[in-house]
């Protein structure tokens, strides 16, 4: 069997990104009661192999699949690309509809930036240096959990979001013009309720206190996606008046596949924004 330079060296890469990290998988983030059940949601932290000296920097993934689908598994490869560049990576699984509703899903992210806040020291993370990322609906959860106060999360113990082709961040006005069905489990996720669809849209939680922003979105993403994110950093502006996205030449999946290849510059981007908002 033969095989090309191209994918030699993309086997090599893998192997060196994954001796350069531990992974602990399957720890559980929520209460001990509900952490006996089954079908509990867990986390994997990537930690990488060398965490001597001061406390590093970490970094919580909250993955997309349009609140119905995906799971942590799937981004071993971003969570060990970022272990390899000293961020201790985060990566939780969360209840999928319709078997949950958009609050249940956002209570369990809450649990998961609490969770890491009281354990991340014991694998060398930085307490003070937490940031939450996500793509596609998980950029949506994990900024809603920081922003919407009912979840219980201080804005201010967080120390920036990074949203990557974020859909969800204006659900009231999207729904609004597309009125859920049980289409892709919408009213499962979101009720028929214009005021839940309010509470489960980040843009109207923006404040003076929200944690700074990176954001990117792709030119060839979805329409809605656009949109949500046009409306988000027209009403960012006035309290973060320097924000500029990051566009980049994409579709919707490709915007968290660059993501598992360890040269991708997105790594770079987001190592420098932590250390611009290191508290």
């Amino acid at each position: 069997m033969r095989f090309s330079l191209g994918f030699l060296l993309l086997l090599n890469g893998v192997f060196l990104v994954s001796c350069s990290s531990k992974k602990i998988t399957d720890t559980s983030y929520l209460s001990s009661s509900k952490a006996k059940e089954t079908n509990i949601p867990q986390l994997n932290i990537f930690v990488p192999k060398n965490t001597k000296g001061s406390a590093s920097p970490v970094l919580i993934f909250v993955h997309g699949g349009n609140w119905n689908s995906g799971r942590k598994g799937t981004y071993d490869l971003l969570g060990r690309n970022f272990a390899n560049k000293g961020v201790i990576t985060v990566i939780p699984d969360y209840t999928l509809s319709p078997a949950a509703d958009y609050d249940t899903m956002t209570k369990q992210i809450a649990a998961v930036i609490k969770w890491t806040k009281d354990n991340i020291s014991k694998y060398n993370g930085n307490p003070n240096q937490i940031f939450i990322t996500g793509h596609s609906a998980g950029g949506h959860l994990g900024a809603l959990a920081v922003m919407n106060p009912k979840y219980g999360i201080d804005p201010k113990s967080i120390s920036g979001i990074i949203l990557n082709d974020a859909a969800g961040l204006d659900m009231k006005n999207y729904l609004e013009q597309n009125p859920p069905t049980a289409e892709n489990d919408y009213v499962a996720t979101w009720t028929k309720s214009p005021a839940n669809w309010r509470e489960a849209s980040p843009i109207y939680f923006l404040d003076k206190n929200t944690p700074p922003f990176l954001i990117y979105f792709g030119d060839k993403t979805y329409n809605s996606i656009k949109t949500a994110n046009k409306r988000f950093l027209d009403a960012l502006q006035p309290y973060q008046a320097g924000v500029v996205p990051i566009r980049l030449n994409k579709k919707h999946i490709p915007m968290v596949v660059q993501y598992f290849w360890p040269w991708s510059d997105r790594f770079d981007e987001v190592v420098d924004f932590m250390k611009l908002h290191t508290k």
